[in-house]
């Protein structure tokens, strides 16, 4: 595409002032970069990705608060991780950190075993045990 054809709609990327780095063909034919802040497909692709996140984020809240998953689920949903990543970061095996997803289990979890997960999420082994007020 021609660099003057590079799209501007409206995006996430614009009201975060984020620009999107695109190849793009100069008035001589060669290839060059241009600044896009988006294009309709793709924020609208963007825009669903972000409500699905919000959605698992509200559902593990509500499961949590109903006891039937541990804060620890929560705060991997909040923190945009997944299973494999959160079982890297605190360093133990996935199977391990899925059981630590039960409540029966996170309540008999050690100190030193809640301190590391409260290190990865960046707050405290009180927060991370009681989620009841957070928004």
């Amino acid at each position: 595409m021609k660099k003057s054809d590079v799209p501007q709609d409206k995006s996430n990327l614009e009201s975060a002032s984020f620009k999107e780095l695109c190849y793009a063909v100069d008035e001589n034919g060669d290839y060059t970069t241009a600044n896009s802040t988006g294009w309709d497909p793709k924020t609208i692709a963007l825009n669903n990705t972000i409500d699905d996140i919000n959605n698992r984020i509200k559902k593990a809240r509500y499961l949590v608060l109903n006891e039937k998953i541990s804060p620890i689920e929560y705060y991997m949903e909040l923190h945009k991780m997944d299973i494999n990543i959160l079982s890297s970061y605190v360093g133990m095996w996935t199977w391990r950190v899925k059981r630590h997803f039960k409540p029966s289990v996170f309540k008999k979890l050690s100190r030193k075993q809640l301190k590391k997960y409260a290190t990865i999420f960046e707050i405290s082994v009180k927060k991370l045990k009681d989620i009841e007020y957070e928004n």
